[in-house]
């Protein structure tokens, strides 16, 4: 089986002709697949066969039924990555948040709802580490009869961004759970599964883009690596975002972009250089002092149609250092709604609940019996939101709260704000006490509407580092950020009310903060995680329900017939 990504063609786009909300229909088959790249031969687990996975792709407001089929050998679930699911959080898909795995031999048809969603999303597997190889496009494009904000292009190509490990992912995962240290580094960047000709035994498949000279072409762009940020940039040309997670952004036009895991990005790519080939080139944002990374750089071509004799190599990109910390953060801050009548955005103004969630990197003693790869040799690593490091239950939180028969799921007792203030962002000298964190199943329960503002601040706590995080079942407008401790008398007054970008996943800068608003419009269980996966292992994440509303359209839908069960 050939499973080259461009074999199949820049962009599988089915093209559905309807004039309303229609329902489309998918197979995903999860299964192992013989794979080679980097010179290793070995079996991975895939989606049809397919690495990066196939690309859905459906209209504005459409229902899409993908019945997933697990014959993997080990459990599965798939999450719609930026898809809110309105009022259906049965298919959200998150691992005992809310549903019990699909398991080998075992099938589930799940119902994925659009909504307001129109641009780039992503689906990608949400159990273990199984997202390094099961994750693929998600494209929303406009309802017939509309069109994009910008100018149309002339071909649509997806930049799918990934890492890769030689070693068996599970085999990786199992070791780092086991060692209670970092894990192992990916041993390469990918661009559409290919790792580029900078990478030995790569040159072949390096991924190519082909392209006609005074011709726009949309780069539908996801982060789907599984630990890093990414610097990406194409060499003398410059790149226009016009979305990001679903929605329009006002075009930004820049030489590089940043782009966090989780996070998409919808990017003007005009050619409009002299006929040559030009590296598109991809590396890891990393400004955590002395840790260990893959600082390696993925490379892709761009090149250009007709006849001519090409440079050799590619012309390459000046792309900003690893650890350039004002590139990352000011690219993220320079994203803006395009907030136009067609487009429009409804930033709440009046907050009922406000929150302010810590972001730590904590240290648990080790037990006797336990391997201890964390700091010192003493304790092993672990992660926190307001100290608490979440404990994954052995059944669906979702079903529990469902049934109203909770038997100890969970507790609802989350703290609105940190249970011990400190100077989050002292450069040294931390009292190590505050490394402990407490380890618990805990939920925050919100008002059906409520208008919820939340603070991500981040610690140095064992170390600062830049945390994206990604909220289920609702978009978010990020109304400000910066470095250092936020102060409330002092940080709102530079908010943006007028036009935040809307987003699901946001980078909160390594010992900064963020501030996003957003309506609990969405009843249901949703959970919001770092979308670093070492640090959602180690405990960085929390539960959202949002409670029924008055109306009968306000409640959660029933479960599907097939929900897997545990």
């Amino acid at each position: 089986m050939k499973l080259s990504f461009q074999a199949l063609g820049f962009l599988l786009i089915l093209s559905f002709i309807h004039s309303q909300a229609a329902e489309l229909k998918y197979t995903f088959v999860v299964q192992e697949t013989n794979y080679t790249r980097l010179c290793t031969s070995k079996n991975l687990l895939t989606v049809n066969g397919l690495f990066p996975g196939p690309t859905i792709t459906a209209r504005r407001g459409d229902t899409v039924i993908v019945d997933v089929i697990n014959r993997g050998d080990h459990n599965i679930t798939i999450h719609w990555h930026g898809v809110k699911q309105p009022r259906y959080p049965w298919s959200d898909g998150p691992e005992f948040v809310t549903q019990c795995p699909i398991q080998p031999g075992a099938n589930f048809s799940q119902r994925v709802l659009l909504s307001d969603e129109e641009g780039t999303l992503w689906w990608h597997a949400h159990s273990d580490w199984s997202r390094a190889t099961i994750h693929g496009l998600f494209v929303i494009l406009p309802r017939l009869g509309t069109t994009y904000p910008f100018r149309q292009p002339d071909a649509e190509v997806p930049v799918v961004l990934g890492e890769w490990w030689q070693s068996d992912i599970q085999t990786v995962f199992e070791n780092f759970v086991n060692g209670g240290g970092d894990p192992a580094n990916s041993d390469a960047l990918t661009v559409n599964g290919q790792p580029g000709d900078l990478y030995n035994c790569s040159a072949s498949g390096t991924t190519k883009i082909k392209v006609d000279r005074g011709k726009t072409y949309l780069l539908r762009m996801v982060n789907a690596a599984m630990n890093n940020l990414i610097f990406l940039e194409i060499a003398n040309h410059t790149l226009t975002v016009v979305g990001s997670d679903g929605a329009y952004t006002k075009p930004l036009v820049s030489d590089y972009i940043t782009i966090s895991p989780g996070q998409t990005l919808d990017l003007l790519l005009e050619a409009n250089q002299p006929n040559n080939r030009y590296y598109m080139a991809a590396k890891l944002f990393n400004a955590q002092p002395a840790s260990r990374f893959d600082n390696t750089t993925t490379t892709a071509i761009i090149e250009y149609s007709g006849n001519y004799t090409p440079s050799n190599p590619p012309v390459f990109p000046d792309l900003p250092a690893f650890n350039d910390s004002n590139a990352s953060f000011n690219f993220t801050a320079g994203l803006r709604s395009l907030a136009s009548a067609e487009h429009p955005i409804d930033v709440p103004l009046k907050i009922k609940k406000t929150l302010f969630y810590t972001l730590s990197i904590n240290a648990i003693p080790c037990a006797a019996n336990q391997t201890c790869e964390g700091p010192r040799g003493t304790a092993r690593f672990a992660a926190s939101i307001n100290n608490i490091t979440f404990d994954m239950p052995s059944t669906s939180i979702l079903g529990a709260y469902y049934r109203g028969v909770n038997n100890g799921v969970y507790g609802d007792d989350f703290p609105d704000v940190p249970p011990l203030k400190f100077n989050y962002t002292q450069a040294s000298g931390l009292n190590a006490s505050l490394r402990l964190p407490e380890v618990a199943t805990e939920v925050t329960m919100l008002k059906h509407n409520e208008t919820v503002e939340l603070v991500f601040q981040g610690t140095n706590l064992v170390a600062g580092v830049d945390h994206p995080m990604h909220l289920h079942g609702h978009s978010f407008y990020v109304v400000g950020a910066g470095f250092g401790n936020y102060k409330r008398s002092r940080d709102s007054l530079n908010y943006n009310l007028v036009d935040p970008p809307h987003m699901q996943t946001i980078a909160v800068p390594q010992n900064g903060w963020t501030a996003i608003r957003f309506k609990a419009n969405n009843p249901g269980v949703w959970f919001m995680h770092c979308h670093l996966e070492r640090h959602v292992s180690w405990g960085m994440g929390m539960v959202f329900i949002v409670r029924n509303g008055k109306a009968s359209n306000a409640r959660v839908l029933p479960p599907p017939p097939d929900m897997p069960p545990c």
